[in-house]
């Protein structure tokens, strides 16, 4: 791993674009983050307590939230109590320098801060506002508290992770968070295009709910019951929909998911196991007879990976090109020569531990060089120089602290 020598300024493709970052954990944060990502300037605004439950997720080391310093990577810090009628009037006068807003409470918790779209919009009348809620702005589970693991279970997500005579299971990543982070990226990107289109039009706001953010995942379900009144279950690391797709075990215990499923690679993936046979046999030659005789075949594979190593398989289904991978940890993935000359993990500058390894940049742009953000702020580390380019004085900004607005 290694750091490619960085701009000093991020001349993406979003560059100009300010954001005001005011939302809270995983969700709505890592969807300004990768507008941030992306060229826009952010600005992580909190609560003077510094109360984000985010700063508290393990991984922690030496009281540092690694967690925290790697998903608000490239934002300003600072603080500001909304809900007093200071920190709302501050807060006000703000909005008129940013083109978002990001915010994840509760639905209505804002309004009931006397911060309700239409105060917003009189501030700041082209102001994008991202909602981004569990279950949205609207229906009869608008109030409900959301995590990601609720998304995932609510969408239909969780149903198909698990062994086919097993539990549901999550996995150990909260994965709804970031789908619904993508999805609100994606939505300030379109925003922000149709406004720069209309320049007059009043600002959108967008209502994401992240539960449906991870429906939206899982286009084939809902027509699978409508027409074939099929309900997709768990089959643990087997695809039912393509074959033959599975993770195998080989003879020295190395994990390797292999993927054979279209026609001609099958036909590979039996020349690489010396069974050319099989390509022809009446129960094998295409991916529905495959489905139906999907036992059969992936017994025939297991019994196959597991009589040879890791590097003698390797060998064979590179030889017939073959898509397989040994099933990667993080160690393995910082090791990859792949992602080594890619700078896949690239090094963020942290001022408490030097730097911190995290993804890089995605996706790139031709012509952009290479950026590298720094690490997620302490709190407030940013506000002396962002309140005194508001126009507050030293003394403002001192009194404002003193009465913990700031």
């Amino acid at each position: 791993m290694s750091t490619p020598k960085a701009a000093v300024t991020n001349k993406g493709p979003l560059s100009g674009v300010r954001i005001l970052d005011m939302a809270t954990v995983i969700a709505g944060p890592f969807a300004a983050t990768l507008c941030a990502d992306l060229g826009a300037e952010v600005t992580k605004l909190e609560l003077p307590a510094s109360s984000d439950p985010l700063r508290t997720f393990a991984p922690m080391k030496d009281h540092h939230s690694l967690y925290w310093k790697v998903t608000n990577r490239g934002k300003q810090g600072i603080t500001l109590d909304v809900r007093k009628p200071e920190g709302k009037e501050i807060f006000l006068r703000m909005l008129p320098s940013f083109d978002v807003l990001v915010e994840n409470f509760r639905t209505g918790t804002l309004d009931q801060w006397g911060l309700d779209i239409k105060t917003l919009h009189q501030a700041n009348p082209q102001l994008i506002v991202l909602r981004l809620t569990g279950f949205g702005q609207t229906g009869p589970y608008a109030r409900r508290p959301g995590f990601a693991r609720i998304f995932e279970a609510m969408s239909g997500f969780t149903n198909l992770t698990g062994m086919a005579d097993g539990p549901p299971q999550h996995m150990n990543y909260p994965l709804g968070d970031v789908v619904s982070g993508l999805f609100g990226a994606f939505s300030i990107a379109a925003a922000l295009v149709e406004s720069s289109r209309a320049k007059d039009m009043v600002g959108r706001e967008i209502d994401l709910s992240a539960t449906e953010a991870m429906m939206r995942l899982l286009d084939p379900l809902a027509v699978e019951l409508d027409q074939l009144n099929y309900i997709r279950g768990r089959a643990g690391s087997r695809a039912t929909y393509t074959a033959p797709s599975n993770i195998y075990k080989t003879s020295d215990e190395v994990w390797v998911s292999v993927v054979g499923s279209s026609d001609p690679i099958f036909k590979r993936f039996c020349s690489a196991m010396g069974m050319e046979e099989l390509a022809n046999n009446p129960k094998f030659s295409n991916n529905q007879l495959r489905l139906k005789n999907l036992d059969e075949i992936d017994q025939i594979i297991s019994t196959w990976c597991s009589s040879l190593n890791f590097e003698m398989l390797a060998i064979a289904l590179n030889r017939h090109d073959v898509p397989f991978t040994k099933v990667y940890d993080i160690n393995d993935v910082l090791n990859d020569p792949h992602f080594i000359e890619r700078n896949a993990i690239i090094r963020l500058p942290d001022e408490d531990l030097g730097s911190i390894p995290a993804p890089c940049i995605v996706p790139r742009f031709s012509g952009i060089p290479e950026y590298i953000p720094h690490s997620g702020s302490k709190t407030g580390a940013h506000n002396i120089s962002f309140y005194s380019e508001l126009g507050l004085s030293d003394e403002e900004i001192s009194k404002l602290k003193a009465s913990n607005v700031i």
